[in-house]
């Protein structure tokens, strides 16, 4: 009977008859309910995959909300996903219905690297609650918010002074010095130890990490993601985010045996040693996530989302402060009225300088350094802005849309303290000021990157002015990744008081 068909068909007429079929299930799989949110027009199998704008998704992303508006659906691949523009929508998913939207869906490229449900940023249910609760415990106790710590990134910035120092008033990329001297902070919670700047291991893990935040934006994951049956077999630079992971886990299981063999279970010295005390001494359940494999992902993430945020930050901090020297001659005479030459800057100063501090903040702000929010699933049947979200469906909250919500901030395009000064002068706090995200995922290490932001940027801001080349107009645009990166730029650091 096959076998007449077969002849009764040919074989063209049966690759119409399958296609025919297969369109149909696709169809099917993906028909939206009743009252989904609208967006534009996808095709079969691909979706929209080829129509985001791979140098600036944010951009094309907030671009579509003003056509399909706030909550809109597309569909990348295999995946349907729903995007959240704007401070009011995002607020709403995020922290009123923040039960609902805390687990992040299933992502190809993290099953692959985690192997199951385990880290910090992607795990879900016990596993994340758990982890959380822990890793915010230990950072606290290892320094975060304390004397130690602020001690700790004191002398880091002593040391990052000394490094500028050896260029003699030459123009150098500050990339290098910055990333080192940000990362030497989490290393010191996570292994109790720094590293020199001219450590090769050191900077190869450094390399990794920026090539996974750069290729973790580009087109090629995106199809990984999308099709990841047929990508891993293919060729191209999607696989060098699996051999930067690799690398960097490699490492990391390196050091994990070094504190295995110098652990005193009595005297914890870190993060990996409190980890190590916490697997032998107590009985857990094994959804709780205490297990080796898992201080390894912890570890991951800990040392990525600890390095290159921060480190981001900064170099846009004196990208913006080049760009604006007026703002620059502020913040120094700001310093040299609080803290002037003689000592070091303390957290105790930051009250006393809400310009300094607004700058920061303006920089996290328009630097816009994380512009897509991480991925969360619906619990269970819900509605926002007036749209059916079913269980399972995945989210993006657009944090660029919130950050230069025109309906919140008065001049969203710009570069302006003044967002975060109130008339007196007096530094304010602004509700859509959502740089680490907000609700129940909110960054953990995010005490610990104010702290940095303001101790490194005070300490550099007290002993240089910064300026480029002459001639040179720098780039306020960025490189998307799974971060915003500043295109590379050299800089004068003259020393202001000798």
């Amino acid at each position: 009977m096959q076998l007449l068909l077969l002849a009764e068909l040919g074989w063209q007429g049966l690759l119409l008859f399958v296609l025919f079929l297969l369109l149909i299930a696709d169809y099917l799989k993906n028909r939206k309910p009743h009252n989904y949110p609208p967006g534009p027009f996808s095709l079969p199998f691909l979706g929209n995959i080829f129509n985001m704008d791979a140098k600036e998704p944010h951009i094309y992303l907030t671009k579509l909300a003003k056509v399909y508006g706030n909550v809109f659906g597309l569909r990348l691949g295999r995946d349907n996903i729903v995007f959240l523009n704007g401070y009011k929508i995002i607020r709403e998913a995020l922290v009123v219905q923040g039960d609902n939207f805390v687990d992040r869906p299933y992502s190809p490229t993290v099953a692959r690297v985690y192997a199951g449900n385990r880290g910090l940023f992607f795990s879900n249910g016990q596993t994340w609650k758990k982890q959380r609760r822990f890793s915010v415990s230990m950072l606290r106790h290892f320094g975060q918010g304390k004397r130690t710590l602020e001690l700790a990134i004191l002398q880091e910035c002593r040391n990052l002074l000394a490094e500028m120092d050896t260029q003699k008033g030459d123009a150098f990329d500050p990339t290098h010095s910055i990333n080192s001297a940000v990362s030497n902070i989490i290393c010191q919670l996570e292994f109790g130890h720094r590293f020199e700047y001219s450590d090769e291991t050191f900077q190869r893990m450094l390399h990794c990490l920026s090539q996974i935040v750069h290729l973790e934006g580009s087109i090629w994951h995106q199809l990984y993601e999308a099709f990841p049956s047929v990508m891993k077999h293919l060729p191209g630079r999607h696989n060098d985010i699996f051999s930067s992971y690799s690398h960097i886990s490699g490492f990391l299981r390196d050091e994990l045996e070094r504190h295995k063999e110098n652990l005193d279970p009595a005297n914890p010295r870190d993060y990996m040693d409190a980890f190590l005390v916490e697997i032998r001494e107590r009985t857990h359940d094994p959804n709780d996530g205490f297990e080796e494999t898992n201080l390894v992902m912890n570890s991951l993430d800990l040392f990525m989302a600890g390095t290159e945020t921060t480190t981001i930050t900064l170099r846009w901090a004196l990208l913006y402060l080049i760009k604006y020297p007026h703002i620059q001659e502020k913040v120094h005479a700001e310093i040299d009225l609080v803290i002037g030459q003689s000592r070091q800057p303390s957290m105790d100063d930051r009250p006393n300088m809400p310009y300094t501090d607004a700058v920061i903040h303006e920089v996290q702000r328009l630097g816009n350094i994380v512009p897509l929010n991480g991925l969360r699933m619906a619990a269970k049947d819900t509605t926002l802005g007036g749209y059916f979200i079913p269980k399972g469906t995945t989210l993006m909250p657009i944090l660029t849309s919130v950050l230069y919500d025109q309906s919140e901030w008065e001049t969203p395009e710009q570069f302006n303290p003044c967002h975060f000064l109130d008339s007196e002068g007096k530094f304010r706090r602004r509700d859509a000021f959502m740089p680490f995200s907000t609700g129940k995922r909110i960054c953990s290490g995010e005490q610990l990157a104010r702290m940095e932001l303001f101790l490194f940027t005070v300490s550099l801001l007290q002993k240089f002015c910064f300026s480029t080349l002459e001639g040179v107009e720098l780039s306020l645009d960025g490189i998307v990744g799974s971060a915003r990166i500043p295109y590379p730029f050299k800089i004068y650091a003259r020393t202001r008081y000798q």
